[in-house]
């Protein structure tokens, strides 16, 4: 009876912790359109605190994002550490074989020939797992520089109109 019950609160954890995620994704989306928001008013309205509050709001955005690539990459191999934990604990319960399943047909793998007799490779999940991180480390990072690269033009363009509101409103 106790072992149902520590299901039960593992199930409702592990609910609550995706439910958490979700939210984050949706306060993230917020503050986005807030700070596009911004941004579009700003340039419309001509207004100098718009504006620098939209290269502020974007600057420490920016600097959000260089520290989680950062701290991404130092701590990579605890991450992928923490991926293969997870891969562990969904292979060891019989209710999440759509878990393992989904990184067997991702990574093309096998945990054992319990788990997938038909497979067609002998590569294991665990090799698969690090090869993959590894693999497509580069990628991720390329995708960041390239928003950076779109951060630091929205703030070039933002004190570049910024200044010419001041500049103009000194003529007249």
């Amino acid at each position: 009876m106790e072992e149902a019950g520590v299901k039960a609160n593992d199930i409702i954890l592990k609910r609550s912790q995706r439910d958490l995620r979700v939210y984050i994704l949706i306060a993230a989306g917020a503050l986005v359109m807030l700070v596009g928001f911004f941004g579009c008013c700003g340039a419309v309205r001509e207004s100098q605190c718009l504006l620098g509050l939209f290269f502020a709001c974007l600057l420490i955005i920016f600097g959000a994002e260089v520290a989680a690539g950062v701290f991404g990459f130092l701590n990579k191999d605890e991450i992928i550490k923490e991926i293969k934990d997870f891969y562990e604990k969904s292979a060891g319960t019989e209710s999440n074989n759509t878990v393992v399943e989904s990184y067997h047909a991702v990574l093309n793998c096998c945990g054992s020939t319990s788990l997938c007799p038909d497979a067609r490779t002998n590569q294991t999940c665990y090799a698969a797992i690090e090869e993959f991180f590894n693999s497509k480390l580069f990628i991720v990072g390329y995708v960041g520089i390239g928003i950076a690269g779109v951060m630091i033009i929205g703030m070039i363009f933002s004190m570049v109109l910024c200044c010419a509101i001041r500049n103009s409103r000194e003529v007249i």
